[in-house]
């Protein structure tokens, strides 16, 4: 049977990571697969989890299964976090599910979307995080594209995407990266995300938001203000959330499926699907990350210690951007002031595949074959060596 199988393309930022680890150079920088890293190159365990975690060690008592919607305390939460201590006035309407990771999330919250609507159209901004396509439309829903950025400029494409947008059927589910844009790194301003709320509202479609790097643009609150906003403003929406990068937990698979609804009823329904489709998906998901999440979050000295350092590692990223941005701007003699008015890990170049390959071969930068560079990446030591082979590669 297994003779029929073709083999498969190589994911484009795992290969990345794998020529990297290849590669004995030392002057090698991996600027691809989206972790943070510190001064040191590493990605460190945060304060605040190893303590819960070896709280958690001396604690627990057993290791049995929880339920197929996960960890309440986790959810209750992470939807907090998001939504706020008000809940964006919509705390009736909750329906939670903890998930394997943001990819989890947004893969049950596809179920459930096919579930309600076979084959409901899907939008997804142009450019998007490139597994959004494969995880949302393998279910049977119909994905497509909405303008979102140009390269070129670089901004975003704010009129044509709102034009866009303004043109879909009632019932058209629209994907929006809350935060933190994948891989651009150019989010909405506050007043954009007003006039994208109030043309989803008044078309009727279902905004779909991907929270994955909350945290870590500006601050907790206003990186979840577009999510905020847009619960205030449309009767149903649901929101995958991620917490391997807030918390640095990214092999521990920890996230949250938030869906809001139209009152308690409908609520409870939603939550029985979600269920369902959780057990049918994966059964259960893993406790250990949503554990020390909930640890985390309810205990108040904790929850202020990983504020306080996941608050550092937001103000490096910034920093490191305007760093970027300055010995750009000096090598090429062009303005790359765009880079550091950017927000989130993540900034893509105006690069070809050929000039990517260009910068991998002649100054040993590892980075997708799109042009996508991680902040987190750069150090202050290699700076100026990260700037010189990109801006090489941009005149290869």
């Amino acid at each position: 049977m297994f003779e029929t199988l073709v083999r498969v393309p190589p994911d484009p930022i795992l290969s990345v990571s794998a020529a990297f680890q290849a590669d004995d150079s030392p002057d090698k920088v991996d600027l691809g697969v989206g972790v943070y890293k510190d001064e040191h190159g590493k990605t460190p365990i945060m304060r605040a989890v190893r303590t819960a975690e070896q709280e958690l060690l001396a604690e627990q008592s057993t290791k049995t299964y929880v339920s197929p919607i996960g960890n309440a305390g986790c959810n209750a939460l992470m939807t907090e976090l998001v939504l706020g201590s008000d809940h964006a006035g919509r705390k009736a309407d909750l329906s939670l599910a903890q998930t394997p990771g943001g990819s989890g999330a947004l893969r049950l919250g596809a179920e459930l979307l096919q579930a309600a609507r076979p084959g409901a159209t899907i939008l997804v901004s142009d450019p998007t995080w490139a597994n959004h396509i494969p995880l949302l439309g393998t279910v049977g829903l119909k994905v497509d594209r909405y303008p979102y950025y140009d390269p070129q400029q670089p901004s975003v494409l704010f009129d044509r995407m709102l034009g866009h947008l303004d043109a879909q059927p009632a019932g058209t589910i629209v994907v929006l990266h809350a935060c933190c844009h994948n891989p651009t790194g150019q989010d909405l301003t506050p007043a954009q995300w007003s006039e994208v709320a109030s043309v989803v509202a008044r078309r009727g479609l279902l905004p779909f938001m991907d929270l994955a790097y909350l945290g870590l643009g500006e601050d907790l609150d206003r990186d979840a203000a577009s999510v905020r906003l847009m619960a205030r403003a449309v009767p149903e929406m649901l929101v995958a959330v991620s917490c391997s990068k807030n918390f640095g937990i990214y092999r521990e698979r920890t996230g949250v499926l938030i869906a809001l609804g139209a009152g308690a009823e409908r609520a409870a329904i939603t939550t029985g699907h979600l269920g369902r489709l959780a057990r049918t998906l994966w059964s259960m998901p893993p406790d250990h990350g949503a554990a020390i999440v909930q640890r985390v979050l309810s205990q108040p000295a904790l929850r202020q210690d990983w504020m306080t350092e996941l608050a550092h590692m937001a103000r490096r990223i910034n920093g490191l951007r305007a760093l970027l941005a300055d010995r750009l701007s000096a090598a090429a003699g062009t303005d790359y002031g765009w880079i550091g008015a950017q927000r989130g890990m993540f900034s893509r170049l105006p690069l070809s595949a050929t000039q990517v390959g260009s910068a991998r071969e002649q100054h040993r930068l590892y980075m997708p074959p799109d042009g996508r560079i991680n902040i987190a990446g750069i150090s202050p030591a290699n700076v100026d060596r990260v700037a010189a082979g990109l801006i090489a590669a941009v005149r290869s």
